[in-house]
């Protein structure tokens, strides 16, 4: 479970720094260059995966709790709605003008649907994490930026 929960909190900070210090981003890329920042972004976030990775697989399924069957149902359908909203976010959509964040609001149903029909403690663990991370993402990111401006219609 170390490993899960490690892998999980390294994803999550390496995520939040840009929003939670967006000037030791600037710094960083001021420093060593946008590539070799962008190199070491993305070595840490494979890192945090690669222990997810392993940490889902070395840690039993410890069941916490069992929703009703029908809850299969709703799982099914949200994961079908978070895929049509993280599909939205690089292309022109009207679900832009509803959700500022496509993506992290994507991210975050995925992780509810997949907490309804998974009551283990791994499970709670990467996919409560993986939400709260995509909620903080976007209180955050809305923070920084202020106010929005919805996008036209396409």
């Amino acid at each position: 479970m170390g490993l899960l929960i490690i892998g999980v909190l390294l994803w999550i900070v390496v995520h939040l720094m840009p929003a939670i210090a967006p000037s030791l981003k600037e710094s960083l890329v001021g420093g060593m260059g946008a590539k070799p920042y962008s190199g070491v972004f993305s070595l840490l976030i494979f890192s945090s995966l690669a222990l997810i990775v392993f940490g889902w697989r070395s840690t039993p399924e410890e069941l916490l709790y069992v929703l009703p069957a029908g809850t299969k149902t709703v799982a099914f359908l949200l994961i079908c709605i978070s895929f049509i909203v993280i599909g939205s976010a690089h292309h022109p959509s009207r679900i832009k003008r509803i959700f500022r964040h496509p993506m992290l609001t994507g991210v975050f149903i995925w992780a509810v649907a997949h907490l309804l029909v998974n009551g283990t403690t791994r499970a709670l663990v990467l996919f409560g994490g993986l939400g709260i991370w995509a909620l903080l993402e976007i209180v955050l990111i809305n923070k920084r930026d202020g106010a929005y401006t919805k996008p036209d219609s396409p």
